[in-house]
């Protein structure tokens, strides 16, 4: 299966970057295990948004609790 049809079309960065979220971390945080930019993060983080149609940071870790990257 292809990283990007796993759920809800998100990539496995996105997949990563929302894993990372959902465990408490920050973008900033998040960005330094990742090796990239705050500024990626925040990139990845609106595109899951749009993706999943929402709205909210705890939105995106309620979506990844109920889907089980958490």
């Amino acid at each position: 299966m292809s990283p990007r049809t796993r759920h809800s079309g998100l990539t496995g960065r996105e997949q990563e970057v929302l894993k990372l979220v959902a465990a408490g971390l920050t973008n900033r945080e998040a960005a330094g295990t990742l090796g990239v930019s705050g500024r990626t993060v925040d990139a990845h983080l609106r595109s899951i948004y749009a993706k999943l149609g929402i709205k909210s940071r705890s939105a995106a870790t309620r979506y990844a609790v109920q889907n089980g990257f958490v």
